[in-house]
């Protein structure tokens, strides 16, 4: 053995190749701090092997070959100061350039995930042999960030400037056959030649029979283009960058920069142009945001996890009331190979389902993501049914029928009595309490609500909202239906709105009270989407949430908490809901809508609207006035469910708004917004509009005591001075 440590261990073989085996404690592996120091004392053991050593042969005893850096990691070694990140960084790219300059030549032998630091790994080395199973990438600029450990320097002279431009800036994952037809690896094997196959390419390089020098000068040297390829091929990336992530996702910006810069530079030099641009985007709050929506949905998945072990099991789910919304559902579950029952009492409904199912996978079909095979298997594990009979055997229900109390205590208090007794029995309200739904239940124990967003294929949060009476059990049983449904489950406290509907209509109340004020809705929806992020501004997003239906849903949420979600009487709400304007749903609302010619919706300006709803002499508004109007009431409606227990952390909310209302991730979710804000501005801010605007603004008297001990929501109490 030449070396061995926690994570990895190497052995010279017979043949005279050096085996490096990365096998860390957890169920993949990571290029940890850690893991980085152990590779680098391994390499300097190999380098002082007393035996001659033939080649090196990087492998992993596991399924995957390394997923990435400890992102868990990332947020602390991004707060250090400049001068610490660049040694550490530095650090990093010593030991790969050291793998690198090996006086031998050097191999990957890959199955499974290398991915970001994985990869750079791979790129470090002359030969990279990929088994089947296979998928390599550099998905840093999800993350706000971009290579670090050499990406930038090594891909473009591995596989060319545009195909490695296009690798970076989209952060996509590769197939084996896909990083062989860009000559990103050299061979693709079966899985059980794999490392045969390596060490033979290893012994050939060693008889000069592959001539690894020449690849790894390749490497060394600057990129070769000519100055009219360089300036195609940036400016090309540039314009396709832009006008793909626009102006708030500055990562890939970055990157094709830096390669560009780094085109006519070695290796050292483009390696510091490297570091310079990763630390710049390390610095930023867009880098600190992604990188804790990342934490966050792994939190989120920890959740369901430890739900999953108190779950029933679920083989067959089924969902009452047909129609688009049901249709959305049957289909989720059985797109995921679950058998759905859709139950209605009306043949049109249950049509009306299935063409809904059909339409979504006629799309995929036509795009290629499904055969048409895989069609008519999802199609036949829905079984449409008028009458209970066939709920005698399913494990979990949800009832999707109209949102009227009545109505739906009536379908609950049936569908108890012909399911079986663990069966457990969900709601897909969005407004009416979960509490008030259970009185119509034997057992109470067994029933809680199940949240589903419009679209249902689209959005990924499901809201498992908990009544008093709702056992944990059950929680966890649709928490893992959800999941098994392909959702992000978030677990919620009864009252009215939960919690995403909770946050949202203060919100629309801000909206309405600007257009009150003589603020235009089609100018509050251009800053609220070009400026603050949002996917659709809030006039759009009301016309397609229904304005019938928002009508309705501001009215429980005016009888829950009159104070400040008191309705503004005649506001734009009101009026539109007069005519009869709800929206996408009848054409007309804030906008018209009409069909383009491949039977998309369209959104146009509507005329009418505006003689309706815009004064004659509109007051202008600076644009950030506008978004502290919109913004501080949702901020503040998420600060009292957490204090609340509404929801259960800040990281749970943030991701809940992420995943249920389109909150731009740039900005991470609520928290990590009003962190970036500074809590004792956002309060002096919030002041500021109180005394004409209302309660609506009034911070808490928690977050007062908070800004005055220094403290904020995602930084542990322990964590703070004197903590």
């Amino acid at each position: 053995m030449i070396f061995e440590s926690k994570s990895l261990k190497v052995h010279l073989r017979d043949d005279g190749i050096a085996d490096l085996c990365f096998d860390g404690p957890g169920s993949v592996n990571k290029l940890d701090l850690a893991t980085l120091q152990e590779l680098d004392s391994a390499l300097d053991h190999i380098k002082a092997s007393p035996d001659p050593v033939r080649g090196l042969l990087l492998r992993s005893a596991k399924d995957n070959f390394i997923v990435g850096a400890d992102i868990n990691e990332f947020l602390d070694l991004f707060d250090l100061p400049e001068a610490e990140l660049s040694g550490w960084l530095m650090k990093a790219n010593h030991i790969f350039c050291k793998l690198e300059d090996l006086p031998f030549p050097t191999l990957s032998a890959i199955r499974g995930f290398a991915l970001g630091g994985g990869m750079e790994l791979i790129l470090a080395t002359d030969f990279r042999v990929l088994d089947h199973s296979a998928q390599i990438g550099l998905p840093e600029t999800k993350l706000g960030i971009m290579p670090g450990f050499g990406g930038t320097v090594r891909l473009p002279r591995v596989i060319g400037t545009d195909n490695a431009l296009e690798w970076i800036t989209t952060g996509k994952t590769h197939k084996a056959s896909a990083a062989l037809a860009v000559s990103a690896v050299d061979a693709i094997v079966e899985s059980s030649h794999l490392i045969g196959a390596s060490v033979g390419m290893l012994l050939d390089a060693d008889k000069g029979l592959l001539d690894w020098q020449a690849r790894r000068q390749a490497k060394l040297k600057p990129i070769p283009l000519t100055g009219v390829e360089a300036l195609m091929s940036f400016s090309t990336a540039k314009a396709m960058v832009i006008a793909k992530v626009g102006p708030h996702y500055p990562a890939p910006i970055m990157a094709v920069q830096t390669i560009e810069l780094a085109a006519d530079m070695e290796r050292e030099a483009a390696l510091a142009k490297e570091l310079e641009g990763f630390i710049h985007l390390a610095k930023s709050h867009t880098a600190q945001a992604l990188v804790g929506i990342y934490l966050g949905d792994q939190h989120l998945k920890s959740l369901a996890k430890k739900a999953a072990r108190l779950s029933h099991p679920i083989h067959q789910g089924a969902v009452l009331g047909a129609g688009i919304m049901g249709g959305g559902i049957a289909y989720q579950g059985a797109s995921r190979g679950m058998a759905m029952v859709m139950k209605d009492i009306q043949p049109e409904a249950l049509e009306l389902g299935l063409a809904e199912a059909s339409q979504l996978l006629e799309h995929q079909l036509q795009r290629g993501r499904l055969t048409p095979r895989n069609m008519a298997d999802v199609l036949n594990r829905i079984v449409p049914t008028l009458d209970y009979t066939s709920l005698a055997q399913v494990d979990a229900v949800v009832e999707a029928v109209v949102e009227n109390p009545q109505v739906k205590a009536t379908v609950l208090a049936e569908v108890e009595s012909h399911v079986g007794k663990d069966c457990v029995i969900s709601s897909n309200t969005s407004t009416i309490s979960i509490d008030q739904l259970a009185g119509a239940l034997k057992d109470p124990s067994r029933f809680c609500g199940m949240h589903f967003f419009n679209p249902v294929h689209r959005m990924p949060l499901v809201e498992v909202i908990r009544g008093k009476h709702t056992s944990d059990e059950t929680i966890a049983t649709v928490v893992n239906w959800a999941v098994q449904m392909g959702k992000s489950p978030v677990v919620v406290n009864d009252c009215p709105g939960f919690f995403v509907n909770r946050v949202l209509f203060p919100y629309f109340k801000g909206f309405t009270q600007l257009i009150n004020d003589g603020v235009s809705f089609e100018y509050i929806d251009r800053v609220m989407e070009y400026q603050f992020g949002w996917p659709m501004g809030p006039a759009y997003l009301l016309d397609v949430v229904g304005i019938d239906t928002a009508h309705h849903a501001r009215t429980v949420m005016a009888d829950g908490f009159p104070e400040r979600m008191s309705i503004l009487p005649g506001d734009a709400i009101e009026q539109l809901y007069a005519e009869d304007r709800y929206g996408q749903k009848t054409g007309k609302g804030f906008y018209l809508y009409g069909k383009d010619n491949k039977g998309r919706l369209e959104k146009h300006s509507c005329e009418q609207s505006r003689m309706m709803l815009i004064k004659d002499s509109p007051t202008p508004l600076e644009d950030e006035t506008i978004i502290a109007r919109m913004m501080i009431p949702m901020v503040l409606e998420t600060i009292r469910c957490l204090e609340e227990n509404v929801i259960a952390s800040p990281a749970e909310a943030d991701m809940a708004l992420v995943y249920g209302l389109g909150f731009p991730p740039f900005r991470g979710g609520v928290f990590r917004y009003l962190e970036a804000f500074g809590l004792e501005a956002f309060i002096q801010l919030a002041d500021s509009f109180v005394h004409h605007l209302g309660p609506l603004y009034q911070a808490t008297s928690t977050m007062r005591e908070m800004a005055a001990q220094g403290r904020d929501y995602l930084t542990p109490p322990s964590s703070h001075q004197g903590g």
